[in-house]
């Protein structure tokens, strides 16, 4: 190699060695690489992280020898000596890198002499390339855990927080267990890699966010409850005005309509009003009580229309009969137009679902059939619906 190569060489090199030293000083600035340095882990961290570090020492190692080849190099091509440009070339292309044998443990050190290894400076920086990935690696393994789980972690304590403080304004407990946010953190920090805290960390999150919503909830029903309450009396007395209006309802109905006894509306005002006393006097704590006030506000809700609905049903029975009254009259109008007015059969049909239609209670549901049997006989349809 001419020392116009050898030189041109190590220029190349010593831009590599300041990206690799650069690498190097990025790594140790890494924040995962700085917490892992002194934290006490475990598992399969502890396993997983001491073979990074023994991979570390190893690139530290050559990283020392290798800028000592290159600053023997410097110092050749400073001296331009006759016997530069073949030092030079030694350096830069040979075997010049001494990777020093490793200090064994006692138990695994042998008496004999432990050989030095020999590296060409492309040796080198790919050993030193692979010990780097490996590090790296165990870096972003550890760190996909902490960056998916840590920010979990965060929000459940701070859910426990908000928690201590509504138990506080309520003065009330709620059970919660304040160690096992703890317990995770614990066991992810120190074993992000054997640690399966996921199923835990779903199960105390979900559990953190409900109780936190409750207890907000038992303090705004705790602040709301004389004007809830106030409301709910004038509720009861929609139900109580709907119920009337069903029983209303049914007893203009049953005159006119054959109804089954499940028909009779059933009110239900008393007993919910029973339960709104009840709710009054209770000492239950305040995020049971704001259970059922919601679950009362509920059922209110829902008796006032079931009220509603029925008295709507009831009267609809009626215009069900109308309904089909109307029909057996067009259907009459329409046996006159084919001649049939007169025929037996069309007549007894007729008479048939005239009477049942004019009969009170009627069976709508009998009467319904006659008109049917009726317009199929004036269509010459004999066959009876399946």
């Amino acid at each position: 190699m001419s020392r116009e190569a050898a030189e041109h060489a190590l220029r190349i090199r010593a831009d590599e060695r300041d990206r690799i030293s650069d690498d190097l000083l990025d790594l140790e600035s890494h924040t995962t690489y700085r917490l892992l340095k002194g934290a006490a882990l475990r598992g399969a961290t502890e396993r997983r992280w001491a073979r990074a570090q023994e991979s570390l020492a190893v690139l530290w190692s050559l990283h020392d020898a290798y800028r000592a080849v290159l600053r023997e190099a410097e110092r050749v091509r400073d001296e331009r000596g006759r016997m530069g440009a073949e030092r030079l070339t030694e350096l830069l292309s040979g075997p010049s890198v001494v990777l020093r044998a490793a200090t064994q443990p006692v138990e695994r050190r042998s008496l004999l002499p432990q050989a030095d290894e020999r590296l060409t400076l492309d040796a080198a920086v790919a050993r030193m390339d692979g010990a780097f990935q490996e590090v790296t690696s165990a870096l972003n393994d550890i760190d996909a855990v902490w960056n998916a789980v840590l920010p979990r972690l965060d929000a459940a304590e701070a859910d426990l927080r908000r928690i201590r403080e509504l138990e506080g304004e309520l003065g009330e407990e709620s059970g919660v267990d304040a160690q096992e946010p703890a317990r995770l953190r614990a066991a992810v920090v120190r074993d992000p890699l054997g640690a399966a805290v996921e199923q835990d960390l779903d199960r105390q999150a979900k559990l953190l966010a409900g109780t936190r919503a409750e207890l907000e909830l038992a303090l705004t029903v705790r602040a709301e409850y004389a004007g809830r309450r106030e409301n709910l009396s004038a509720a009861l007395d929609d139900v109580r005005s709907a119920e009337s209006e069903a029983r209303l309802a049914h007893g203009a109905v049953v005159v006119k309509i054959a109804l089954p006894p499940q028909a009779q509306p059933r009110g239900r005002a008393d007993a919910l009003a029973a339960g709104l006393d009840a709710l009054d006097v209770s000492a239950e704590p305040w995020v049971l009580r704001a259970r059922r006030l919601s679950a009362l506000e509920d059922e209110i809700r829902t008796a006032a229309e079931q009220a509603r609905a029925t008295a709507k049903a009831l009267y609809g029975l009626i215009g069900r009969r109308d309904e089909l009254r109307g029909r057996l009259g067009a259907f009459q109008m329409t046996a006159a137009r084919k001649g049939l007015a007169e025929d037996p059969d069309a007549v007894r049909l007729y008479e048939r679902a005239r009477a049942l239609l004019w009969t009170a209670p009627c069976d709508l549901t009998r009467a319904a059939a006659a008109v049917e049997d009726y317009r199929r006989a004036l269509h010459g349809d004999t066959r009876r619906p399946g």
